[in-house]
C-alpha cells in the first residue's frame, strides 16, 4: 500500500526555516521532518511513498538522490569519480518524487499524484505531523468502517486557560489549557482508489474543502479518534519544541 506524504506547501508560518528549504525538510535531531514520518509509517510497514512536491521540491529530490552518500561513510576517486560506499545501515525504502506544481492546493497535488499509485487503497499524511499512532489499528478501522476515506482526529490542548463566573463575576472555576472537547483533523489519511474520483488536477482543488466534503455529506468519512499524542511543526515554536523533545530523548513519535 502506497503512502502520499504532501511536500508541496510553501510553510509561510515557518518562515524562519522555510525562506531557504521547504518545510518537509526542517531538521529534528539531524534529520528532515520527512523522516521521522515516513519512519512512523516504515515501523508498521508501509515503505512505499509518494512524495508530490511543489515548492523548493528540488531540495527534497536531491536529499533522496544523494540519500546513501549523505548518510554513509565513502571513498571517492577523483580521478575516475567512482564511489565506494562503506557499511552503513539503509532504510527500505521506495520513494517515488514527482513535481506537481509550485501553487497548486493539496486536493490538486494528490491527483496529479495518483497515477503511481497501484493498489486498491492508499494512505495521505501531511508533511509536518508526528504521532504516537498505531497505523495497524487506524488501517483496521478504516476497513470495518465501510467509508471511502478515514481520518484520524485528536484533541487539542486549548491554547489559553478558561474561566467560568457566575453573573457577580464569581470565579466558579479556572482551567489552565484544558483539553478540548472537539477533534481535529491530524492527517494520517485512509482512502478507497474510488476517492480520486472526488479530485482534479486543477491547481485549486483543495483536499478539505469539496472533496472531503463531499465525502462527509454522503456518509463516506469516518474518523479514527487518536487516543495519544500529536504535533505539528507549524511555526518556529513548533519547531524548537520538537527539537527538545528529540534532544531529551522524549520524541513520543519513535
Amino acid at each position: 500500500m502506497e503512502t502520499i506524504i504532501m511536500c508541496g506547501g510553501k510553510g509561510t508560518r515557518l518562515r524562519e526555516e522555510t525562506v531557504i528549504k521547504p518545510k518537509p525538510m526542517v531538521e529534528i535531531g539531524g534529520r528532515p521532518i520527512l523522516w521521522h514520518i515516513m519512519s512512523i509509517y516504515s515501523r508498521f510497514g508501509f515503505r512505499d511513498f509518494i512524495l508530490p512536491l511543489g515548492y523548493k521540491g528540488e531540495m527534497i529530490k536531491s536529499y533522496f538522490r544523494d540519500y546513501q552518500s549523505l548518510n554513509s561513510d565513502f571513498t571517492v576517486n577523483l580521478k575516475s569519480g567512482d564511489l565506494t560506499l562503506h557499511h552503513s545501515h539503509m532504510e527500505d525504502w521506495t520513494v517515488t518524487l514527482c513535481d506537481t506544481g509550485e501553487n497548486t492546493l493539496k486536493g490538486g497535488r494528490l491527483k496529479r499524484a495518483a497515477k503511481y499509485v497501484k493498489g486498491d487503497r492508499f494512505m495521505v499524511t501531511y508533511g509536518d505531523g508526528l504521532a504516537d499512532i498505531d497505523l495497524n489499528k487506524l488501517l483496521d478501522f478504516h476497513l470495518k468502517s465501510g467509508s471511502i476515506g478515514t481520518f484520524t482526529g485528536v484533541r487539542m490542548p486549548s491554547r489559553f486557560g478558561t474561566v467560568r463566573a457566575d453573573d457577580q463575576g464569581r470565579i466558579l472555576s479556572w482551567e489552565e489549557k484544558p483539553i478540548l472537547d472537539e477533534y481535529i483533523n491530524c492527517g494520517f489519511f485512509v482512502f478507497e482508489k474510488k476517492f480520486l474520483d472526488y479530485l482534479s488536477e486543477d491547481e485549486n482543488c483543495d483536499l478539505e474543502r469539496e472533496p472531503l466534503q463531499a465525502l462527509a455529506r454522503e456518509g463516506q468519512l469516518s474518523m479514527y479518534p487518536h487516543p495519544g499524542q500529536w504535533q505539528c511543526m507549524d511555526t518556529l515554536r513548533d519547531s524548537l519544541r520538537l527539537n527538545e523533545l528529540w534532544d531529551r530523548g522524549e520524541a513520543f513519535w519513535t
